[in-house]
């Protein structure tokens, strides 16, 4: 089966993620990300602030600590749009944008199963929304850029996606 990860010299799968980065799948997934990140960062600045003043010392450190997580999670984000979008417009090769550096995993810190307890409804939706985001993400980078070798391949929209993307 033919990768849809750059493999350095590979012009058909390099192909494949210029398809993607030019694609309306990564401008609607850049246009979620960013809007993502707007909403977040007015929630805590504004209401999310107001919210964690009413909390209890030991809910407000769970505030402290979950909207820390959310916040570092939707910069990684951000930063990986901001990469493909570079591509996207020329600023960057494929070939740079694949460096390592720029690559998202899995972290434990994404991992991490937090009480929702007492926390703010509003907070806790885009604690969902950035980890639902940040995993289709973390998916595309692996596929765009490690290969699908490392795939465990399934048959969902995914795989689907990749093989009208191959076609």
């Amino acid at each position: 089966m033919m990768s849809m990860g750059i493999s350095i010299g590979d012009e058909a799968t390099r192909a494949g993620t210029e398809s993607f980065v030019q694609s309306e799948l990564f401008a609607r997934t850049f246009r979620e990300g960013m809007t993502l990140v707007e909403e977040t960062a007015n929630y805590l600045d504004g209401e999310g602030r107001d919210a964690s003043k009413q909390l209890g010392r030991d809910t407000a450190l769970s505030y402290a600590g979950a909207s820390m997580r959310l916040t570092t999670q939707l910069m990684q984000i951000a930063s990986w749009l901001s990469v493909l979008r570079a591509v996207r417009e020329g600023e960057m090769k494929i070939g740079e944008a694949s460096d390592q550096k720029y690559r998202l995993t899995p972290t434990e810190a994404s991992k991490v199963q937090f009480s929702s307890d007492g926390l703010p409804q509003q907070l806790v939706v885009l604690i969902d929304a950035a980890h639902q985001l940040y995993s289709r993400i973390t998916r595309l980078d692996h596929e765009l850029f490690v290969g699908e070798e490392a795939i465990e391949e399934k048959n969902d929209a995914a795989a689907q996606q990749r093989a009208l993307f191959k076609a």
